[in-house]
């Protein structure tokens, strides 16, 4: 399968289903957490991806490295379609491709020692490693992180919230991936430990030459870190654009709602800006909206976003916005 060498992964019409079983007795109901997703990854790109809670972040991150199967799609990763691998091929690929979890504490065993815990994928997906060699690495991968010699035989109840999450970022880097998929990395942790993670992994970035895929709900957070950003509603691509384009001039109605209801820190412009504020709450993914997904909550609309399915149109460089009237916006 060919692909661009600028580009490391390439996800087309990504789409993931779950089944809800209300009740004995009755039908399941069917929940689409990913709906036709499609976009790519450069090298050493970092790509955000943002959303309300229940817009298919995370679910999207894990169909990616394949932790859930995707009804239908590609995941084409170095011209690999990874949705056809066998499982031992799906294993071979796995060192390459790493996920730091969004509860560090709750993602390490308790049972296991820091060593133990970082070297385990070693284990896994290297076992023709000899212990010495493991245990190198394993050291060289403690002092990236900022992580003390001395802290290799503690258990991870001794550690903090940052600590932990420094340990499973430490384990994600220890198979050398090439892309890793960070699930909100950042949000289980007070803000000031918050900032010492994120420059860490900007870092990490830089040193390793890795390729990130940054999910969260922090608009704020991810401007830090990200090169282009994808903004999902209801399992559907918003808006995809360059972190300064979006910033500077969102062309989603969803986007500008997130970003007016970032805070301001100078009281003064606080004052003077426009809210785009959200009517009402997200619909359930189980019986969303016609038309456009967003419709029942945008200022926006009109009689024929209920009839018409936007498509995901490039409108310029980079840019492509979900939405029939942007131009009118």
């Amino acid at each position: 399968m060919q692909q661009d060498p600028g580009v490391l992964l390439n996800v087309e019409n990504l789409t993931k289903t779950f089944e809800i079983h209300a009740g004995f007795m009755r039908q399941p109901l069917t929940l689409t957490a990913v709906d036709n997703v499609s976009f790519t990854v450069g090298r050493g790109e970092t790509l955000g991806i943002v959303g309300e809670s229940g817009c298919g972040k995370s679910t999207l991150g894990r169909c990616i490295l394949q932790l859930i199967e995707p009804d239908d799609g590609k995941v084409v990763w170095l011209g690999k379609d990874l949705t056809a691998l066998s499982k031992d091929e799906m294993r071979r690929t796995r060192q390459d491709l790493q996920i730091i979890f969004q509860d560090p504490l709750a993602s390490l065993n308790p049972r296991m020692t820091v060593g133990e815990i970082i070297a385990d994928p070693l284990k896994t997906l290297r076992p023709e490693m000899k212990a010495k060699q493991r245990m190198a690495r394993v050291m060289e991968m403690m002092e990236a992180v900022g992580l003390l010699p001395e802290m290799i035989n503690r258990y991870p109840h001794e550690f903090s919230g940052g600590q932990a999450q420094r340990i499973g970022i430490a384990r994600a880097l220890v198979t050398e991936p090439k892309l890793i998929v960070c699930d909100e990395p950042v949000s289980a942790l007070d803000v000031s430990i918050q900032a010492q993670i994120l420059n860490l992994l900007a870092d990490l970035k830089e040193q390793f030459g890795l390729t990130l895929v940054f999910i969260s709900h922090d608009l704020s957070v991810v401007r830090h870190v990200s090169d282009r950003i994808m903004v999902l509603y209801l399992g559907r691509i918003a808006e995809l654009a360059t972190s300064e384009e979006l910033y500077t001039d969102p062309r989603h109605p969803y986007t500008r709602a997130l970003l007016t209801a970032v805070p301001i820190a100078d009281p003064k412009l606080a004052r003077e800006r426009t809210i785009e504020g959200l009517k009402g709450e997200i619909p359930s993914p189980i019986n969303p909206p016609s038309g456009c997904y967003f419709r029942t909550r945008c200022p926006h609309a009109q009689e024929r976003c209920a009839q018409v399915t936007p498509p995901l149109e490039h409108i310029e460089g980079g840019r492509y916005v979900s939405c029939i009237r942007w131009q009118e916006i």
